[in-house]
């Protein structure tokens, strides 16, 4: 009797967790264009003036998110001048991918590369958040072509001690995590989501329209909370292999990161990186926390204009007749 209940329950959730989708994805539906690549769809917004001086400034947004979470208000300042690239990485936002073991930087760093070369762009200046500092890494090294710059914001660099939580970590057991996110993850994330995310903010406060504006619940679906899961679980191997390979990178790089951030801590990736790579510019704000693009958009543009004109070629004047 009571398997009964359980299996009920469990069925009373999945209808739940279906009809949520449907709702989720009618209020954040799908923006730019969709550019098919070898073993996912990239979703990407291209914004901002193509005639633009330098070259395109392409933005990638960290775990848990989507291309939303680098749209407000970085990019939209960004665009007010530079030809600017928003994507949903693969798996997150209205990117899919076709297999489970894509979630690794080099995987992605591929996808990216050919979905730029689909559209015809050229060398990019990375800016990028987090998770995908480690992605933007793997660019720079696999590859450098591709790559003018790179403007990393708390990003991931190194191992770290610990894991990612305990739910990431069930969400990818074969069986368990699909049935988990499939029944209860909706309707628990929706209620926790704010809460979480004022987490990340810690110690800025969070914009009240943040989750609203990022679209932040479409991660609550079943297919992007087990990549998102998937992608954290991995990660700690990824850097710790591509680590050793930072001394290749030869493009300028510059960090913001938060004395304050206790999600990616600056003394475990940060600070190692700019000891081992001497051409990086390190700036560390003592009371920043994780949410850089948020709490510190104004420094984040000039930092990216000092990126830009850095690798903006000077043109000669055109001599007097």
């Amino acid at each position: 009797m009571i398997s009964i209940t359980i299996v009920g329950a469990l069925g009373v959730l999945a209808l739940a967790t279906r009809a949520g989708v449907a709702v989720v994805e009618r209020r954040y539906p799908p923006q730019g264009q969709a550019i098919g690549v070898n073993g996912a769809t990239i979703n990407l917004v291209d914004i901002g003036p193509r005639e633009a001086a330098g070259p395109p400034l392409l933005l990638v947004h960290g775990a848990s998110s989507n291309l939303e979470a680098m749209r407000r208000p970085l990019g939209d300042l960004l665009a007010q001048r530079h030809r600017v690239l928003l994507v949903d990485r693969p798996g997150h936002g209205w990117s899919s991918r076709d297999r489970t073991e894509d979630s690794t930087p080099a995987v992605q760093a591929r996808m990216l590369d050919e979905a730029l070369s689909r559209l015809g762009v050229g060398p990019v200046i990375l800016v990028v958040h987090s998770w995908s500092g480690a992605l933007g890494l793997r660019m720079a090294l696999d590859f450098p072509g591709r790559v003018a710059g790179l403007v990393m914001l708390a990003p991931v660099a190194y191992p770290w001690r610990g894991g990612v939580g305990q739910y990431n970590a069930a969400v990818t057991v074969p069986v368990v995590g699909p049935l988990l996110a499939h029944t209860i993850t909706l309707p628990l994330g929706l209620a926790l989501v704010t809460p979480g995310a004022r987490g990340v903010f810690a110690p800025q406060q969070m914009p009240d329209d943040f989750v609203e504006q990022s679209a932040t619940p479409l991660l609550l679906r079943p297919r992007e909370f087990m990549a998102n899961a998937r992608d954290l679980v991995t990660l700690k191997q990824a850097v710790t292999e591509q680590a050793p390979r930072y001394g290749e990178i030869k493009v300028p790089v510059t960090i913001v990161a938060g004395e304050a951030d206790r999600t990616v801590f600056t003394d475990i990736h940060s600070r190692p990186f700019a000891q081992a790579v001497p051409q990086t510019r390190l700036i560390v704000l003592p009371d920043l926390g994780h949410m850089v693009q948020n709490a510190v958009p104004e420094l984040v543009v000039s930092e990216v204009e000092r990126m830009v004109a850095a690798v903006t070629p000077v043109e000669a004047p055109e001599p007097s007749p």
